[in-house]
C-alpha cells in the first residue's frame, strides 16, 4: 500500500493565518452588525499601479495574436524582466549580479520553501525567534525540523536565535554552528531592519562556518534610512555565501499577482558543486515558470512612470504604519518597527498572552491584528499589526483600540 508523508502528521495545526482567517469569520457570523478592520495578513489594498495595468493589458492582447504569442516562458524567467532587475535593484548600488544568477518565480513564499530542495536533508536549519512561518513549516514538512514540541512551541532540530527587544531584534551569532541560516531584513514580523555592520558579521559568519543565508528582502523598497543596506550582496563576500529573495508583492501590490524572483550567484559552492547549477535544474525539473503577460507587468514596476507609482503605493503604507505606531505609543503602548517596514511590533499588555489580546482587539474593538507566539516562542508578549489597510481604516481602527 501506499504511504503518506508522516511529517505532515507532526505539524501542530493549520497554517497561522488561516487560524486568524477562522476565528474573524466565527466572529464575523456571530456579530454582523460589526465591521472588522484587518490589519493582520500582510496583504495590501491599493489597486496595481496604472503602468502596470496598461503593461499587463498590452501583454494579454498581445497573446491574443499570432505575432504576440508566447507559450512557455523562460524557466529562469524573461531576459527583458531579469535585466530589469538587474540594471534597477543591483546596479544603482554596485553590486554586480549576472543575469544567468536571477531566477524569476510566482512569489518570494514558493522559493523560501522550495529552495530547502537543493540541500541535504541533514543540514541543520537555524531560524530567527520570531520568524516567518514559511522557513520553519517548510523544512519541518521536509523533515529537517524534527519533532515538534508543544510544550516549548518549538521544533527538536532546530536552531532557534532569538530577537528580543535587548538585542534589537537582530539575533546573536549561535552558539551551535548551522549549515542553513535564514535572515529577513526589514524584519517580518517584528518591522526591524539591519545595519551593514550587522549584516556583514553575518556573512563572516557564514563564511567561516560554510554556512548558506537565505537572506528574504521581501521588504526592502520599505527602508528609508540612507545607510541600511537595501541588498546583502552590498557586504563583502556574500555571493559566496548567500541567496537572495525579493518578491513584487508589497513593493509593487502584486499579492495577487504572484511575482518574485531569487538570486543564486554562481560564486555560491558546495566542494565544487554550484548552487546555481543545482537551482537551474531544480527549476527545469519542477517549475513551468510565470506567464509572460505577469512578467511584462514586472517589468512595467521598472519604467520611470511604474517606479513613481509604486514608490507612491510604499509610502502611503509607511503613513499607515507611522500612524499605528504614533498612535499606540500615544495610547501608552510600547511600539518597535513601522519606521523601515509596514509592519508594526507592540508589547501587549501586561498579564496577557498574544493570543489573549487578540481575542480582546477582535471582541471589544472588531480590528485583526497577528498574535506574536504565531511567528515563536519569543514573539509571546508581542502582537503584529501592519501598514497594508486603508489609511481610512487604519486611523479608525487606531482610535478604536485608543477606546479599549
Amino acid at each position: 500500500m501506499f504511504h503518506i508523508n508522516e511529517n505532515y502528521q507532526k505539524m501542530p495545526g493549520s497554517y497561522l493565518f488561516a487560524d486568524i482567517g477562522r476565528k474573524v469569520r466565527e466572529f464575523s457570523a456571530a456579530n454582523p452588525d460589526k465591521e472588522v478592520i484587518r490589519l493582520g495578513i500582510g496583504d495590501v489594498t491599493l489597486p496595481l499601479a496604472p503602468a502596470v495595468v496598461k503593461e499587463m493589458s498590452q501583454a494579454a492582447e498581445d497573446m491574443g495574436t499570432p505575432e504576440g504569442f508566447k507559450g512557455y516562458p523562460d524557466y529562469e524567467g524573461y531576459e527583458f524582466l531579469r535585466r530589469a532587475i538587474k540594471e534597477n535593484d543591483f546596479d544603482p548600488r554596485g553590486v554586480e549580479v549576472g543575469l544567468d544568477e536571477i531566477f524569476v518565480n510566482d512569489g518570494a513564499k514558493s522559493d523560501s520553501a522550495d529552495l530547502g530542495e537543493i540541500f541535504s536533508k541533514d543540514c541543520k536549519v537555524a531560524v530567527c525567534d520570531p520568524v516567518y512561518p514559511v522557513y520553519v513549516n517548510s523544512h519541518a514538512l521536509a523533515g529537517r525540523a524534527g519533532d515538534y514540541l508543544p510544550e516549548k512551541g518549538e521544533w527538536s532540530n532546530l536552531i532557534y536565535m532569538p530577537c528580543t527587544e535587548a538585542n534589537g531584534f537582530v539575533p546573536d551569532l549561535p552558539g551551535e554552528t548551522p549549515d542553513l541560516i535564514y535572515l529577513c531584513y526589514p524584519n517580518n514580523p517584528t518591522g526591524g531592519a539591519i545595519t551593514r555592520e550587522a549584516l556583514q558579521r553575518w556573512v563572516d559568519y557564514a563564511l567561516k562556518n560554510k554556512a548558506c543565508i537565505l537572506y528574504d528582502a521581501a521588504y526592502e523598497a520599505y527602508i528609508t534610512d540612507p545607510s541600511l543596506p537595501h541588498t546583502i550582496y552590498e557586504c563583502e563576500g556574500a555571493k559566496e555565501c548567500a541567496i537572495e529573495l525579493r518578491s513584487f508583492s508589497k513593493n509593487a501590490g502584486f499579492t495577487g499577482v504572484r511575482l518574485g524572483y531569487s538570486v543564486v550567484p554562481k560564486e555560491l559552492k558546495c566542494g565544487d558543486v554550484s548552487l546555481n547549477t543545482l537551482w537551474m535544474k531544480h527549476q527545469e525539473f519542477t517549475f513551468n515558470g510565470v506567464s509572460y503577460p505577469v512578467q511584462r507587468a514586472g517589468a512595467a514596476v521598472y519604467s520611470p512612470e511604474g517606479k513613481d507609482q509604486t514608490a507612491a503605493q510604499v509610502a502611503y503604507y509607511l503613513k499607515n504604519a507611522k500612524a499605528i505606531k504614533e498612535g499606540l505609543e500615544a495610547a501608552g503602548y510600547t511600539v518597535y518597527g513601522a519606521e523601515n517596514s509596514p509592519y508594526a511590533w507592540l508589547k501587549v499588555p501586561a498579564g496577557m498572552t498574544s493570543w489573549q489580546f487578540f481575542d480582546k482587539l477582535l471582541t471589544e474593538a472588531a480590528v485583526v491584528g497577528t498574535p506574536g507566539s504565531g511567528f515563536g516562542p519569543h514573539g509571546e508578549g508581542f502582537f503584529r499589526l501592519t501598514g497594508f489597510g486603508t489609511y481610512k481604516n487604519t486611523l479608525a481602527a487606531i482610535e478604536r483600540i485608543q477606546k479599549m
